[in-house]
């Protein structure tokens, strides 16, 4: 059941601008800087240089995002300018001054990997390149290019561009209700395309196209260059499918199911996982895929991260929307893969498909975050444990330490939003909807500990009276 959508109490305080190295974030465990590792790749000598300035600069921990990039926590003005130059001699310097987009474009880790009919990466190369150039973009500007195996339904892009057959591509723009499909155009031209939609993007002063008017829309597909005139038509729902970045479905596709995380895909689902999470068999694919718990690691996790990639003798890294990384393994015998994999297993990653830490997105909370009242981090792994035989099904959880829902603003099946230690319930719905009832988080745990798979609705059903709602005590404790 989804909730009504309320107004988010600190709405005015949401800054427009995403932090970059140059232009770090107050937080609540210093400032925040954001690396942006160009296409999303890492060298293993950038990864090392990544933990070294973590140690340096900052406290030690580092997240991994939803977009592929990465955020060093605890830096200082005073040493800010000493992590600009070091991570800049590593190569991984911010892209532009103007407080445009650091990165612009975001793809499967698996792209080249999985026999995909367009070279995404190369795709994603052009549109960056193109990007630089145009000035006033705003900063959470995002182009997606679909392809590689990943599902990336999850994140909320401005426009799609996604392959329908060899060296085709279909071009969309995001709106309230999903994707619009406006162009198809051969490989060749979909950078030159995209170009033209941000460039008239650029001059509309709106923050995301979603946001666009109509007749603003109008303007933008009109903007489409010349050269498209003679393209195939764009691609019908029923070709394309539905798409979402907002928890909904394509235009007319009415209400579309939860969404889930990304997650890497391959092959048929395996009901282990549940429908769209099938589980990665290490001997079969040319990939080894690990998370980061809850998207968070440490300078030594990273350190070890390069030692088994130099290894393997792999001479890259993806950073993953699933808040984690890839190795490409092709060339790389079967019989040497379960022993990397343990070895970043030991080093804290997490590695088993199976892991319910995979099914349960959280921030850091306080006191890392400044709009967290709650550490949210601790309760996240406990309610992992819980949420198992849910994780095993399909389904999704999020431990929000506040209602922005920065760790996953769409749609689970179950979201905790953390308010003065206690946490709002909301059932099939995201962070900014309004909470069925509010109770401890011990008293939450519990109905989800005696819940059976897919009863979440009837474990956190209505209580029978206000009072209880909110003052449930945990199992085994008095009031």
């Amino acid at each position: 059941m989804s909730a009504p959508r309320r107004v988010l109490p600190d709405a005015a305080n949401r800054r427009g601008w995403c932090p970059s190295l140059a232009r770090p974030m107050p937080t609540g465990d210093g400032l925040l800087a954001r690396i942006h590792p160009p296409l999303g790749i890492l060298t293993p000598a950038q990864i090392r240089a990544v933990a070294a300035a973590s140690r340096a600069f900052g406290n030690g921990h580092v997240d991994v995002t939803a977009r592929a990039n990465l955020q060093l926590r605890g830096v200082t003005e005073a040493n800010r300018p000493a992590l600009v130059a070091a991570l800049g001699g590593a190569g991984l310097g911010d892209m532009r001054a103007d407080g445009g987009p650091q990165r612009l474009t975001l793809t499967s880790p698996l792209a080249g990997l999985t026999g995909e009919a367009v070279d995404v990466r190369a795709m994603a190369s052009a549109i960056e390149a193109h990007g630089l150039a145009i000035a006033g973009l705003p900063p959470k500007t995002l182009v997606l290019i679909e392809g590689g195996g990943t599902d990336l339904s999850g994140i909320a892009a401005d426009i799609h561009v996604r392959a329908t057959g060899p060296g085709i591509a279909a071009v969309g723009l995001a709106d309230e209700a999903g994707v619009t499909w406006i162009a198809t155009c051969d490989e060749a031209r979909t950078a030159e395309a995209v170009a033209g939609l941000l460039r008239a993007f650029a001059t509309s002063g709106r923050r995301r196209i979603r946001d666009l008017a109509d007749t603003e829309r109008g303007s933008l597909v009109r903007a489409l260059p010349a050269i498209l005139a003679d393209a195939p038509p764009p691609p019908s729902v029923g070709e394309c499918g539905p798409r979402s970045g907002s928890g909904e479905g394509s235009a007319g596709s009415g209400k579309g199911a939860p969404l889930s995380r990304p997650s890497l895909t391959r092959g048929p689902p395996s009901p282990a996982r549940g429908e769209g999470k099938p589980a990665l068999s290490v001997e079969a694919c040319s990939f080894l895929e690990v998370e980061a718990p809850f998207g968070r690691c440490t300078a030594a996790m990273l350190d070890r991260l390069a030692e088994v990639a130099d290894g393997l003798g792999i001479d890259e890294v993806r950073v993953s929307p699933t808040r984690g990384f890839v190795l490409p393994m092709r060339g790389v015998p079967s019989h040497r893969r379960g022993e990397p994999l343990a070895d970043l297993a030991a080093a804290g990653f997490v590695t088993a498909p199976d892991d319910p830490r995979r099914a349960v997105a959280t921030c850091p909370g306080a006191p890392a975050c400044a709009s967290g009242s709650t550490p949210t981090g601790a309760d996240a792994a406990r309610l992992a444990e819980a949420f198992r035989p849910f994780a095993a099904s399909g389904m999704t959880a999020h431990v929000s330490g506040c209602a922005k829902g920065c760790a996953h603003p769409a749609r689970a099946d179950l979201t905790l939003v953390a308010r003065d230690g206690r946490y709002g319930v909301v059932l099939d719905g995201s962070p900014g909807d309004a909470p069925a009832l509010e109770l401890t988080f011990d008293a939450a745990l519990e109905r989800v500990w005696r819940a059976k798979s897919g009863t979440l609705a009837q474990a956190f059903g209505p209580s029978p009276s206000p009072r209880q709602a909110f003052a449930e005590p945990a199992i085994g404790t008095t009031i």
